[in-house]
């Protein structure tokens, strides 16, 4: 078998559940498609109404053993926590469902879990490569821009950093959405591919006037030199040819968006590699910027408004999921600690009282 019949409505009911009820994304949602996908052909399809304990504990010892295609190594502990995860959601949300009562044990789908040990090696937080704002504009500087595609690039890697825009969005921004002259990027979520659909209005991060400059001669170029309108893409495909030879070649740029962010991030691979330094992907520009409010901000109120232009609707977004620091900036601040002699106790006290606001509103404190 290849398939299930029953396995197979019952999972489109599902993974409709996720995306509609739940408002997952499609990437969680193909997270949790490839999850079930695994289970059933470890399980030959078998009907998930005889789920038994046994095949989760059978299923975890054969995930285990799965080498990962691409490095040839076991599966990460990370990916072994989040395709049992996912299996155990889906069980338990099947337990509901009419019709799959009697067939299984509800407490049989806790045998998803792994050991704590390794849940805790799966859940460690660990740094991330964050490029520093120099290693970018060293890359930017050492970029051609000779033909449109050259210039596209380069402006690519300027405006992600400007903007703090994810590369899915930067993939279906277009020229309407950009304001040089004030400064600002439209978010629009009916045309744009924002996180969890919201609208705002970026302003420009203050991190360079050539970086600034570099993204306004690109937009100066789309609609003067090559004659694209408002509702044309700000970052188009580029455009492929067959030449005499009959092979595929780059010719100029398509009045088209691209499907999805791939092309962005080998853009990226190409640049940093071609400076000389280790690939940092679009997201990593999200910390960069984290990193450089962190030194900017001089109030609360400063980081409440950088917090707000990366997208994020609460200011601990930021400090949790952005606000590591990193190794050699914590040296940094240690070694600055150790000849402190003064102590501004105003700002502290309006610091401390503005995340202690920021957790009561979240309710994570009474």
């Amino acid at each position: 078998m290849k398939h299930n019949a029953m396995n197979e409505r019952i999972k489109r009911k599902y993974l409709v559940f996720l995306k509609e009820a739940k408002q997952q994304n499609e990437s969680s949602i193909d997270s949790v498609a490839k999850a079930l996908s695994r289970f059933e052909e470890y399980t030959k399809f078998r009907n998930f109404k005889a789920f038994h304990f046994e095949q989760a504990i059978g299923f975890k010892k054969c995930l285990a053993n799965q080498k990962n295609i691409s490095t040839g190594k076991n599966l990460s502990k990370a990916t072994l926590n989040t395709t049992l995860r996912h299996l155990k959601n889906f069980f338990q949300w099947l337990y509901q469902q009419t019709g799959f009562k009697s067939g299984f044990n509800y407490p049989d789908t806790e045998y998803f879990n792994l050991s704590e040990k390794d849940t805790r090696i799966a859940t460690a937080k660990r740094n991330k490569p964050v490029p520093t704002l120099e290693q970018i504009i060293h890359t930017i500087d050492s970029m051609p821009y000779k033909t449109d595609i050259d210039k596209r690039n380069r402006a690519l890697i300027a405006f992600t950093i400007l903007t703090g825009a994810r590369d899915s969005a930067i993939a279906s921004f277009k020229i309407k959405h950009i304001d040089t002259q004030a400064e600002t990027i439209f978010q629009d979520a009916r045309d744009v591919k924002t996180k969890f659909s919201k609208t705002f209005t970026t302003n420009f991060f203050p991190v360079s006037e050539n970086i600034k400059q570099i993204v306004s001669d690109w937009v100066q170029h789309l609609t003067e030199n090559l004659l694209f309108g408002n509702d044309d893409p700000l970052f188009p495909k580029t455009k492929i040819i067959n030449n005499k030879n009959q092979k595929f070649e780059s010719s100029g740029l398509k009045k088209e968006h691209w499907s999805n962010a791939t092309p962005i991030r080998k853009i990226f691979k190409d640049a940093f590699t071609s400076s000389g330094l280790d690939y940092f992907n679009p997201h990593s520009f999200r910390n960069t910027l984290v990193m450089l409010g962190e030194k900017k901000c001089a109030s609360p109120e400063e980081f409440k408004a950088w917090s707000q232009n990366l997208g994020h609707e609460r200011v601990l977004t930021t400090f949790t999921s952005y606000g590591e620091v990193q190794p050699q900036r914590q040296a940094e601040i240690f070694q600055k600690l150790k000849n402190y002699k003064s102590t501004n106790t105003e700002d502290q006290a309006s610091i401390a009282k503005a995340i202690v606001n920021e957790m009561r509103n979240q309710k994570m404190i009474n």
